[in-house]
């Protein structure tokens, strides 16, 4: 495929002047970060003082400590560093009375580990405590290499990278791939500025990435992070760990989106490509009308949302998903497509099917003629009751079969019978089988849930060709 034309290349400079000119910060704004960055330092050693704390010292790193942010969304992220041989509940400990002590509404969360959000001059900063680990391929706990990572990219990064940086995380925000948290599977803002480091300028890496096919080698052979899972989307080696991907997080979907985006962009240069464009939720009555004229039929299948952080919840909420699929279609019923979704309380699974009832009789296959087997088969068709509609017989392969009558035809039955028999996911399936609520589109409650998951089923289009 041929490069932009010289057109497209001057079209691409007007965008992304007029982009640039939206999203990079004022020197205000600049100045005032950069003071809030250091005030946060040094009142984190006070406090580190008063209460004779074992701090080592106390970083500020990621996109707030290089300039990479984009205006609206700007937090801070504190790191509090603690010596190596300092126990897990005591650097908990540590950690958290040091962020209350210099944050205002303090709130503990949970990721990989405890860490404290709070509030500091009207901008959300997030107090992690960590190691300070001599060798970031040595990591005690998850936040240890990021210190490094921020030496890695300060050394490296140039102002006029840092625009570029910008241009490429407001393009990927766009698309809705930026972000590694288990709920977007996109690209971290460290892959991100690796990336654009790699190809010296957000276009350069546009340039490279419309070529690539999936799954995507950026690592020297020999040189991959091992133990790569079989679905590995992009590998690129950390250069401050080589045995971690940074690219670990990122879904197929989502860099085959950035894949076909790269190359649409630098066709057709446009700002339609670093809009981010919310939609008005679909309501029921919309979606019923919409899969109507679909011809088509959707249930919609609602449990309780367990009490887990979202990096927890959200593998299990798609592997949900893909099991439920699975056996729909197993259970000879027409996948078309299906979404997930969850709210305050609920995971809700909704799948669209072809057809809403599958036929009453299903074949039974049976063992060739000849085998041992073959008398149980028969012994068991053959019984006083059993549901058989037709058969046994030999069928022209010279196998046995018989036709029975299914129990549950229509696709709602058809799911409350096999949800007890699905591994769903080990904190998904309620105690109680009653909790687990499923329903036809037409009937199923109005939540938030609800009409996440309908805008994911039933409004499929690539981003930059959606109506404002």
């Amino acid at each position: 495929m041929t490069g932009p034309s010289t057109a497209a290349g001057a079209m691409a400079d007007r965008v992304e002047a007029a982009v640039l000119a939206r999203i990079t910060p004022d020197p205000e704004f600049l100045e005032r970060v950069a003071r809030v960055r250091q005030e946060l330092l040094d009142r984190v050693a006070d406090a580190a003082r008063t209460r004779a704390s074992p701090l080592i010292r106390a970083v500020i790193a990621g996109s707030a400590a290089r300039g990479t942010f984009l205006p609206d969304r700007l937090d801070i992220d504190l790191f509090l560093l603690f010596p190596a041989d300092l126990g897990r509940d005591r650097l908990r400990e540590e950690g958290l009375a040091l962020g209350r002590a210099v944050l205002s509404e303090p709130e503990t969360r949970y990721a990989e580990h405890p860490y404290l959000r709070g509030r500091y001059e009207g901008f959300h900063v997030d107090a992690v405590p960590g190691y300070a680990v001599p060798d970031p391929s040595r990591p005690l706990s998850p936040v240890d290499r990021t210190p490094y990572h921020q030496a890695y990219l300060e050394a490296r990064e140039t102002p006029e990278l840092v625009a570029q940086v910008r241009l490429a995380k407001q393009f990927l925000r766009a698309l809705g791939v930026y972000g590694s948290e288990a709920r977007t599977e996109g690209f971290s803002g460290y892959l991100t500025e690796l990336l654009v480091l790699r190809a010296g300028s957000f276009r350069g890496l546009l340039s490279v990435a419309r070529t690539w096919r999936l799954p995507v080698k950026l690592a020297e052979p020999g040189h991959e992070p091992p133990r790569l899972p079989a679905d590995v989307a992009l590998v690129l080696a950390d250069p401050v760990d080589p045995n971690r991907n940074v690219a670990s997080a990122l879904s197929r979907r989502n860099l085959a989106l950035f894949v076909l985006a790269a190359g649409a962009y630098l066709e057709g240069p446009a700002e339609s490509f670093f809009e981010v464009r919310s939609r008005a939720p679909i309501s029921r009555a919309a979606a019923a009308a919409r899969v109507h004229e679909r011809g088509t039929h959707v249930t919609v299948v609602t449990l309780p949302r367990p009490d887990l952080v979202d990096d927890t919840l959200y593998p299990q909420v798609r592997k949900a998903e893909r099991v439920l699929v699975e056996e729909i279609g197993r259970s000879d019923f027409s996948v078309v497509g299906s979404a997930s979704a969850t709210d305050t309380g609920s995971v809700l699974v909704a799948v669209e099917v072809a057809h809403a009832r599958r036929p009453l009789v299903r074949a039974q296959d049976g063992p060739p003629a000849g085998l041992d087997r073959v008398g149980h088969f028969l012994e068991k068709w053959t019984e006083p009751g059993a549901p058989v509609l037709q058969g046994p017989y030999v069928r022209p392969d010279g196998k046995l079969a018989v036709e029975t009558r299914r129990g549950e035809v229509d696709l709602e039955s058809a799911v409350r019978s096999m949800l007890p028999r699905l591994s769903l996911g080990k904190d998904l399936t309620p105690p109680d089988p009653g909790a687990i609520v499923v329903r036809p589109l037409s009937d199923a409650a109005e939540t938030p849930a609800l009409a996440a998951a309908l805008e994911e089923l039933l409004e499929k289009r690539l981003p930059w060709l959606r109506r404002a």
